[in-house]
């Protein structure tokens, strides 16, 4: 039985190699490249020959060390004789030291690499110290292994950089490094927090599938070309606070397992952020967007507190509630629930991760401070945004479904007596006020936070800016809900609304909702009717119809005969007033009296003025019906 071993086996290096130490493990022995005119490399060089070699070199000297293992005093010996005299530090000219193994600290701080400095899959067992450091040519890191912290803090980048498939397993510095070249991060590792604070890329950065497995900072950090980190993920928290991005920005199916702050950073061009994935929180606030914007973001958080948008701008959401309060905006901006996964341009779905399952809706938590002119929201949750203090909102425009909160269903009891609101959309800063009154009626929601010192005053501008937005967009049967809680607000308001304009406010709810119920103006229609009738047949209706009689006088001589026509006065009833002659005559004066008309028929003193009571309040009941109705179906 033969058994195949699926593993690749290993190469022997490209250049002519040590191959001192063979074992199973290293079946080719060293990897190190011979020291020129030797067969050994500088590791296992003996000793004479080493210090010969060492003597030979001069600052600004080319060396190649590749696959060569380096303790920390072979590096030093390696790196004394190429300091330069007037700054003591190292300058080098070529220097490759491909596959290297450092097996301690590796100290190249404020060293001068002056051409190709070649580290492709070196292994740093210790730390790595770069900081100053000037690579003014191409440089390569490719496949490096940094097994302790590395830092590159005010290192200088002046050709391309590549870092694609590095690994940084302890904390990573490029503070303040400048990279003047391309940078190639992709597909990079960087298991603990990696540093890119102020630091500038004059070219191209690009950090495609690069994983951070803890923190990634880039705040005050500079890109001057194009920043990619399509595919990246951020298993924790990510800053690019204050950053600067002159160019486009991808962040194409970025997954953020955390949260994401970009507050403050700026976005000079044309920008598509997304489809990103985050977790928790995007931070937009006080970011500066200077050419036109399409966000498209999958997150449970979106603050976009004071952020400046110079362009148009699109933001397609899922899952995330927005807080957008003192955003200012001069093109139209418009924000709009997505009810399907992000689709990227190869057709493939954006995976969602840890919200899948959830619900999709996009939540607007806050319009506060926003000149609404220019804005347009799709599909969003809007009942518990507030919007006091939000400025031409009876020009926003909305589209698709935008819900709103709703009063209490059902019956409710209030101080021992059933209470019942009648269906309506109403403001979640409303249910903040009601929840918050002493007598207030269980189901009023509360638990918005942020809301502050609003009341009747404040929210009755703001219905009726919602109630002229939707009547601007042909939307008045929408509409009715919102002059209706701004007529609500205008009656509960005691600092700006008069007590004689509450009293009529009060009988206007009363008698009809405003106009717009119109069950409860036939309601008090049918109980004045009732009422008259009822009152009529007690008292208004005269026990029998007076009777004519016409009286004469005949001349003695003969001449003209003169008649007087009379009618006996109307008397007050008698005996069973409740029948069904009175109930018919009742009901035919009491119907005349709807209609403003009168009927023909007796009645007594009592009678006439109930019948003038009823001419008065019934027409006004029943073009309060009529108008209700009317309302309903016009808005």
């Amino acid at each position: 039985m033969s058994h195949t071993n699926s593993d690749p086996s290993p190469a022997p290096p490209s250049w002519p190699y040590c191959g001192e130490g063979v074992s199973p493990e290293r079946p080719f022995g060293c990897p190190g490249i011979h020291v020129p005119g030797h067969t050994a490399c500088l590791a296992h060089l003996p000793g004479p020959d080493r210090d010969a070699y060492l003597a030979g070199l001069t600052p600004g000297a080319d060396i190649d060390h590749s696959g060569t293992p380096f303790t920390p005093s072979l590096l030093a010996a390696l790196l004394d004789p190429l300091r330069d005299p007037a700054t003591g530090h190292p300058h080098l000219g070529g220097a490759l030291f491909a596959s290297a193994t450092f097996k301690g600290d590796a100290g190249f701080g404020s060293a001068i690499f002056e051409h190709v400095a070649g580290f492709r899959s070196a292994v740093f067992e210790g730390n790595a110290w770069f900081g100053s450091a000037a690579f003014k040519r191409d440089t390569a890191f490719a496949l490096a292994a940094f097994k302790g912290q590395a830092e590159f803090e005010a290192a200088t980048f002046e050709g391309d950089v590549g870092f694609w498939s590095a690994t940084f397993e302890r904390p990573t510095g490029f503070d303040s490094a400048t990279f003047k070249g391309d940078t190639r991060f992709a597909l990079a590792t960087f298991k603990a927090v990696a540093r890119f604070e102020s630091t500038t890329f004059e070219r191209p950065a690009v950090f495609t599938s690069a994983t951070f497995n803890a923190g990634a900072v880039f705040d005050w950090a500079t890109f001057e070309h194009v920043a990619l980190f399509e595919s990246a993920t951020f298993q924790r928290d990510a800053w690019f606070g204050s950053s600067t991005f002159q160019n486009d920005a991808v962040f194409e199916a970025a997954a953020f397992e955390r949260n994401a702050w970009l507050e403050s950073a700026t976005f000079e061009r044309a920008l598509r952020l997304g489809p990103l994935v985050c977790a928790e929180q995007v931070r937009l606030s006080g970011a500066v967007f200077g050419g036109p914007v399409i966000l498209s973001i999958a997150a449970r958080h979106l603050e976009c507190r004071r952020p400046r948008w110079s362009s148009t701008a699109e933001v397609h959401l899922r899952y995330a509630t927005v807080d957008f309060a003192h955003a200012v905006f001069e093109y139209p901006l418009t924000i709009a629930a997505e009810p399907d996964p992000f689709v990227l341009a190869d057709g493939q779905q954006v995976a969602e991760g840890p919200l899948s399952g959830a619900p999709a809706a996009v939540r607007m938590a806050s319009l506060r401070g926003v000149d609404a002119a220019h804005l347009v929201l799709a599909d969003v949750d809007l009942s518990g945004c507030l919007f006091t203090g939000t400025v031409h909102l009876d020009q926003v425009r909305l589209e698709g479904t935008c819900s709103f909160a709703t009063v209490p269903s059902g019956t409710r009891w209030r101080a021992g007596h059933p209470v019942r609101f009648t269906e309506r959309r109403t403001l979640g800063e409303e249910h903040h006020w009601r929840a918050r009154q002493p007598a207030a009626v269980p189901g009023w929601n509360a638990t918005a936070s942020g809301v502050g010192p609003v009341g009747p005053a404040q929210l009755a501008p703001v219905y009726r800016a919602l109630r002229k937005a939707f009547e601007d967009g042909k939307n008045e049967p929408g509409a009715a809900d919102f002059y209706y809680g701004e007529m609500e607000m205008r009656r509960h308001d005691r600092t700006g609304t008069s007590r004689a304009e509450r009293g009529l406010l009060h009988s206007y709810w009363m008698l009809s909702g405003y106009g717009l119920r119109a069950s409860r103006a036939v309601g008090w229609l049918a109980a004045a009717m009732l009422a008259t009738i009822v009152l009529l047949m007690g008292f208004g209706l005269p026990n029998n119809d007076p009777k004519q009689e016409a009286t004469g006088t005949v001349p003695a001589g003969g001449g003209k005969v003169t008649f007087e026509i009379g009618k006996d006065d109307a008397h007050n009833p008698t005996g069973n007033r409740f029948t069904g002659e009175r109930f018919e005559k009742a009901l035919n004066v009491t119907l005349n009296s709807v209609v403003f008309r009168s009927a023909d028929q007796d009645l007594t003193t009592a009678g006439t003025y109930i019948e003038m009571t009823s001419r008065l309040t019934e027409p006004v009941l029943l073009g309060l019906a009529v108008l209700a109705v009317r309302n309903r179906v016009k808005r």
